[in-house]
């Protein structure tokens, strides 16, 4: 997401109780979707049918740690993600802070320990409600410098987060890895020229010289100017991969990952590879319309997944997003709108992404009632509800996700079966998929 969420009014995260280390934390039996590539498709790997992710961004980590008062937000909760699961949401995508994860930086909230136990107790409770989680390298930042906002491109420190995380959550298959949040060029509108332009071969393999940014995104100039060396997409795949992680990993194209133009000519040699696509009003100079979609998806919809890791809309209507979840849903393209915020608790342009409203998680106009209302649409006419959600033993049993209902996603993926029918595939899924402790 471009813009920062510094409007944040919101209450410091609830103190988390019996958290063991992130690694075991992070084992899960395989009550959420097991997706993988497999051609230009998500197969659900327990029923090998397809899987289209319909979720929502659920932004913190990225921003709370940095900033001073806390891991995350405050509803990081088994009754957060029973209200998302109620509205159909199979997929949360949670942004991530580079240096909070390797507690590189000690002026950022508490420590990589307890941020690392913090994301390891939501992504479980995620994952046991049925919620497949993807996990985002949002903020980063060179050696020296303070991760509070988006960097051009990855740098050195991206490698050893990335086999960190990668090594944590190798054994959850219900996990999805999003390389870089949006990778980004900068004009300078007083000379008519960039100031740093990403090509496609830096975005493939590093090597070229970015400059060091300010929180605005803009050059450092005077006291504090300088360079850093971009990591290049292939090292941050090969990261992952060392960290013995199998899991789909999504890469953003260039502009702020929605220009694809590059994308399948320039992608890392990877059979697990997913397009992270970004798609807001305004982000190019084509228009919000199908034709434009069109155009700057053909050159990878018939050889990759494509997963829409960002829309929004902040003009106070909904038209917008309804005319691209209609369009992306023709596609077999799925899609997470920015943002699972509480609309009681931001302000500005970010409570007009805000998706839902109050402690009960209502869904919030113009924005949630409609993505609410289309997610409905998706649901199958018959379904049946799932007994509790299952944990991990033997840690984290103080945070364990209270029973909800898993609710299908779209007909196409999840066929009416019978209840004796469902207690099967719940039993299979427990003896196929066994607890990894690393």
């Amino acid at each position: 997401m471009r813009l920062r969420a510094a409007a944040l009014v919101v209450a410091l995260v609830g103190a988390l109780v019996g958290i063991g280390q992130p690694l075991a934390a992070s084992a899960t039996v395989a009550t959420a979707p097991t997706p993988v590539v497999v051609g230009n498709k998500l197969v659900d790997s327990r029923t090998n049918t397809t899987w289209v992710p319909h979720g929502a961004n659920w932004p913190s980590f990225e921003y709370a740690c940095s900033e001073g008062w806390a891991y995350s937000q405050a509803d990081d909760t088994a009754a957060a993600a029973a209200a998302m699961q109620s509205w159909g949401i199979n997929t949360v995508r949670v942004p991530l802070n580079q240096n909070c994860w390797l507690g590189s930086d000690a002026s950022d909230y508490g420590t990589a320990t307890g941020y690392r136990a913090a994301v390891a107790a939501w992504v479980g409770i995620l994952n046991a409600h049925g919620i497949v989680v993807i996990l985002d390298l949002h903020w980063s930042a060179p050696t020296g410098q303070h991760a509070l906002g988006q960097w051009p491109m990855a740098d050195s420190n991206s490698i050893p987060f990335w086999t960190s995380v990668a090594t944590a959550y190798a054994g959850n298959p219900s996990i999805i890895f999003d390389a870089f949040n949006e990778p980004y060029s900068i004009w300078n509108n007083a000379t008519n020229s960039y100031s740093f332009q990403l090509t496609w071969n830096c975005w493939q393999n590093g090597g070229c010289q970015a400059p060091l940014v300010t929180t605005n995104q803009v050059p450092v100039t005077g006291a504090g100017a300088g360079t850093f060396t971009v990591v290049g997409m292939s090292q941050l795949v090969t990261a992952i991969r060392a960290g013995g992680a199998a899991q789909p990993i999504m890469l953003g194209g260039l502009n702020y990952s929605n220009d694809l133009s590059g994308w399948l000519a320039h992608k890392p040699s990877d059979s697990q590879l997913v397009v992270s696509w970004h798609n807001y009003p305004g982000q190019d100079s084509c228009g919000y319309t199908a034709a434009c979609w069109n155009a700057a998806t053909s050159s990878v919809a018939t050889s990759v997944p494509i997963i829409t890791g960002e829309f929004g809309e902040t003009d106070g209507g909904s038209t917008s997003m309804t005319s691209y979840m209609i369009w992306a849903d023709s596609k077999g393209i799925g899609y997470l709108p920015w943002a699972w915020w509480n609309a009681d608790d931001v302000s500005g342009d970010a409570a007009l992404y805000a998706l839902f409203q109050g402690t009960d998680f209502a869904p919030h106009a113009p924005t949630g009632t409609n993505y609410k209302a289309h997610l409905t649409t998706l649901l199958p006419r018959s379904y049946h509800t799932l007994p509790a959600p299952m944990t991990a033993p033997p840690l984290q049993t103080s945070l364990a996700p209270q029973s909800a209902a898993m609710t299908p996603t779209t007909p196409a993926e999840v066929r009416p079966i019978s209840a004796p029918q469902l207690q099967q595939l719940i039993l299979s899924s427990q003896r196929d998929f066994r607890i990894s402790t690393g």
